[in-house]
């Protein structure tokens, strides 16, 4: 048993007594961090072999940058690969912890894929909702199983295609319902939020900015990401009342957080829910 010692008959021939051990096994080559998909230099940091990419860049000094790709580095073309190194090995604790921040975070996105078969779930509102095909409904009709079980989602969305559907017909018809109900919703907490802030909504649209979960004008137009249906509805009210706020203060500054805060007292907790739960990958 590990950790124990046991005592054991032994047979050793006398020959073996003058046999020098086995070679040692060379040592394991250190573990990979996250290598870039185009990298072109490797160093090993406190153990961890690193795949990284250089780049020559018109600057003065040696940059680096952590993404889900990857480490990247960029320097003066006068720069000498022992001064990269060097850089590197000075700041390997930080770029190791971003590393590991940005492999949990390909981690989580990767578990988020969304599949688009029947019996897969998609998060509506926080939670997950399985989707089967019926084709005795029209559009999507969304209702609950019943099973309460623990950790078998409690609500179903019955699509209306044949079971033969392709997975495109399913996300089309999916994506379709998601952004119907979405705008509903966004409606439902504007009008809710507007009063309470002083403020009036003269239009509101879905928006599939790449960077953005919404944007408002000082004309009273306000758009929403759709995509915010994922999420639950405290994230939803924060970013809804973010963009009311900014009808007041097209700013970010103290005073626009505390028109946000005056209608959500703890809006600190949703901002960062939304920073840091994946947004499901629809591909």
């Amino acid at each position: 048993m590990p950790g124990q010692l046991s005592l054991f008959d032994f047979d050793i021939a006398p020959q073996d007594l003058w046999q020098s051990p086995p070679p040692a096994p060379p040592p394991a080559p250190a573990p990979d961090l996250l290598q870039h998909p185009r990298a072109q230099r490797e160093i090993v940091l406190r153990g961890h072999r690193v795949g990284y990419e250089f780049r020559v860049a018109r600057r003065r000094s040696i940059g680096f940058t952590v993404g889900l790709e990857g480490l990247s580095v960029r320097a003066p073309r006068w720069v000498r690969r022992a001064d990269v190194d060097e850089a590197l090995q000075d700041r390997a604790g930080w770029i190791l912890d971003k590393l590991a921040e940005q492999r949990e975070r390909a981690q989580r996105l990767q578990a988020a894929r969304v599949s688009w078969r029947e019996g897969e779930s998609i998060p509506f509102l926080g939670e997950p909702v399985v989707m089967v095909l019926d084709p005795r409904v029209a559009g999507a009709v969304l209702d609950a199983d019943g099973s309460g079980l623990p950790g078998v989602p409690r609500r179903v969305l019955r699509v209306g295609l044949p079971h033969d559907a392709t997975p495109e017909q399913l996300r089309e018809v999916v994506q379709g319902w998601l952004q119907r109900q979405a705008l509903r919703l966004f409606k439902e907490r504007a009008a809710h939020f507007a009063p309470r802030l002083g403020v009036r909504v003269r239009r509101l649209a879905l928006s599939s900015a790449a960077t953005r979960w919404g944007s408002a004008s000082d004309d009273g137009a306000i758009w929403l990401h759709w995509r915010l249906i994922h999420f639950t509805l405290p994230v939803i009210d924060y970013v809804v009342a973010h963009e009311l706020a900014h009808l007041r203060e097209m700013n970010h500054s103290r005073a626009f957080w505390e028109v946000v805060r005056s209608v959500l007292p703890d809006y600190q907790h949703a901002r960062r829910t939304l920073d840091d739960v994946p947004v499901p990958v629809l591909d």
